[in-house]
């Protein structure tokens, strides 16, 4: 038998200490190199957000997006973040089908074109440029600026007239909705699962002749508002491939704004792409109403501590003037910021960057990593803990990372997807109108 050394016992167990922080001091390396590794795709790709509402109060001399405004998007959080592409969102709510109605909305919606035009003509020029073609973007980011584009959410604004769709075109649009929240006069809206509604069962005559408009100018078709059988039956007209601006996958949370496993197949099959939208009560309603009810609760709580009164809902919110909005806004931001300490605590959390990412996962293994991109609906309710503006964009990218996705296929969800969609519908387009 060996005689007892204190050496060859303290031995093993110091070598074993020293494996182990080894190991420990290996895997802190291997996480700065994962995120080191990540924002070097980060910076190397092309940031493509296809959903950012806009305001046109936010689009003059004295409040503008070269400002670092409350917005969750505008040029110094899209520096901050690495976003490279915007697409601004000239929207309309959908309202009555009159000839008074259609006006308004054609009215508002050239003042919104007017807005991202005076940003990027007028006001800060050197900071950002529109784009009309993917080479426009390229070019664009190649030479160190933001690049805005331009989206078209409801048709409603169209009205009768077919012509205001090449006059949108024009005018920068590259992708439409044919309606929104409400049935239009080309299709029904996905709203009518709520009470089984429908004007159309799909599309109006009308909107079959829309489809050809926009196929013929240029136009991407979105699918991310229309009802499911609007959808399927556009996927069927369509000579171009089609997109949806800013939805999630159904079979991962059932809400009638996304899209099931049916009209994704048949997505993959024309070509298009879904462009996965953070949307927190999209990407898990059940997690986000579970958190929204301590939060509102504790904001409550606060709120009354304050002697400040709290708006009941979205909703609510949202059918404010816009002066209203921005005095509420400015009255509750004491209440907010000592919410987000209380909230620290809380057992509940919030929907995140990694259940938005397990959207895109699902999407790339239903239909192939060439028909699935990324969207945000900032300032429109979107954005998730982790990307809540685009100054948080960063983290999209180092999520993919974590997943395995190769910088290649990274590309590809950011931008390439969308930007080849792009490409053909345009291709598309002049072989229509070289056919007379």
């Amino acid at each position: 038998m060996k005689p007892f050394s204190a050496v060859s016992y303290l031995f093993p167990v110091l070598a074993f200490i020293l494996v182990g922080a080894c190991e420990s001091y290996d895997s802190v390396e291997s996480e700065e190199a994962l995120v080191e590794r990540a924002r070097g795709i980060h910076e190397r790709v092309i940031t493509l957000d296809t959903h950012n509402d806009i305001r046109v109060s936010n689009f003059t001399e004295e409040t503008n997006y070269t400002m670092d405004l409350p917005t969750q998007v505008n040029i110094p959080k899209m520096i901050e973040g690495g976003l490279d592409v915007s697409w601004l969102v000239v929207f309309v709510g959908q309202d009555t089908l009159t000839a008074a109605g259609f006006a308004q909305a054609t009215e508002d919606a050239m003042a919104k074109f007017d807005a991202i035009h005076w940003l990027a003509e007028e006001k800060a020029p050197d900071q950002i440029e529109i784009a009309y073609t993917s080479d426009d973007v390229r070019r664009i980011v190649s030479e160190g600026k933001r690049v805005a584009m331009i989206a078209i959410e409801n048709a409603y604004q169209v009205g009768l007239d077919l012509g205001n769709i090449k006059r949108f075109q024009e005018l920068g649009g590259r992708y439409m909705s044919l309606s929104h929240n409400g049935h239009s006069q080309f299709s029904d809206s996905n709203t009518g699962e709520r009470d089984d509604i429908w004007l159309y069962h799909g599309l109006s005559d009308l909107g079959k002749e829309a489809v050809a408009e926009m196929n013929k100018w240029g136009i991407m078709i979105d699918l991310s508002h229309p009802s499911k059988e609007s959808n399927l039956q556009v996927l069927e007209l369509s000579r171009a491939p089609v997109m949806a601006s800013h939805s999630a996958a159904r079979a991962m949370n059932d809400v009638s704004r996304n899209m099931d496993d049916e009209q994704l197949m048949a997505l993959k099959e024309n070509g298009g792409v879904i462009q996965t939208v953070a949307f927190r009560s999209y990407v898990n309603s059940e997690k986000s109403r579970a958190y929204r009810a301590v939060q509102d609760s504790i904001r409550r709580e606060i709120a009354a501590e304050m002697g400040v009164e709290v708006v009941s809902g979205r909703r609510a919110f949202f059918q404010m003037s816009p002066e209203e909005r921005d005095a509420y806004s400015e009255r509750i931001a004491p209440v907010n910021e000592a919410l987000e300490l209380r909230l620290q605590d809380v057992e509940a959390k919030p929907v995140d960057v990694a259940d938005f990412i397990d959207h895109v996962d699902y999407l790339v293994d239903l239909i192939g990593i060439d028909h699935v991109g990324i969207s945000s609906d900032f300032d429109g309710g979107g954005g998730v803990l982790g990307w809540n503006s685009a100054a948080e964009t960063f983290n999209v990218t180092l999520e993919l990372v974590r997943r395995g996705y190769s910088e290649e296929e990274i590309g590809q969800i950011w931008s390439g997807n969308l930007l080849r969609v792009l490409d053909d519908v345009q291709r598309i387009a002049a072989e229509i109108q070289a056919e007379g």
